[in-house]
């Protein structure tokens, strides 16, 4: 049988290319969809229609995780993998800041409690995209702050759910994809160093295997380097 992995935020960006990548690696693949008038995931379900499946989800809403959850539950008994892509950037306004804590941060507690009742019989992996605008003592922005605020809350999320769920038996991966050239600003940005498609297949490959050290959480960067958080 082969394994299954729901991946968040997966309309673009990274999170479309890591459903790519792990239909490639002959997973089960259920991608959550917040924008479906954007045609890339439907495009690939018409070629991976026994493989693919789509879910709609808005991770900043509750009742949309609730729902999604369930409708996971109807398409399969067990999630092996559990990634946490979702992310959106934004300015310095409360009202905005608030909003990308709701997605960046409080979304990756949200879903994974939705999700672990589906979690207890398979392997039990947690994987969120994090990035070095999250970790103290190597920051060096001066901008955005509501971005590199919600990563650190991120990374601090990420720890206290790894102590209560590691004894259980979770392994977990904190990710570091670098400077993509991604959606975060709502069009494909033209500068950065990684493509989505580099950067989501580094994490595939992290993302898949087992580590002799799963008992520390660690963030790992494209290359595989640890970075402090």
């Amino acid at each position: 049988m082969p394994k299954t992995v729901l991946i968040t935020g997966a309309d673009r960006g990274v999170g479309f290319a890591l459903c790519e990548c792990f239909l490639k690696g002959g997973w089960q693949v259920i991608a959550g969809q917040y924008m479906p008038d954007w045609p890339q995931l439907s495009q690939l379900s018409r070629q991976e229609p026994e493989n693919l499946h789509i879910i709609p989800l808005d991770v900043s809403d509750t009742e949309s995780v609730n729902t999604a959850a369930k409708a996971c539950a109807a398409l399969c008994s067990t999630i092996d993998l559990l990634i946490s892509c979702a992310g959106i950037s934004g300015n310095e306004e409360y009202d905005n800041m608030r909003a990308v804590f709701n997605v960046n941060t409080i979304a990756a507690l949200r879903v994974t409690e939705a999700f672990l009742p589906l979690m207890q019989g398979g392997l039990k992996r947690l994987a969120y995209i994090s990035s070095e605008a999250g970790s103290i003592s190597v920051a060096h922005r001066q901008d955005t702050f509501s971005y590199t605020m919600s990563k650190t809350a991120l990374n601090m999320v990420v720890r206290r759910m790894f102590r209560t769920l590691r004894p259980q038996g979770y392994s977990f991966r904190l990710y570091h994809p670098g400077w993509v050239r991604s959606y975060m600003m709502g069009t494909k940005s033209t500068v950065g160093n990684f493509e989505p498609e580099e950067a989501a297949e580094a994490a595939y490959r992290q993302f898949i295997t087992d580590r002799p050290t799963e008992d520390v959480l660690v963030m790992t960067d494209i290359s595989g380097e640890m970075w402090p958080y």
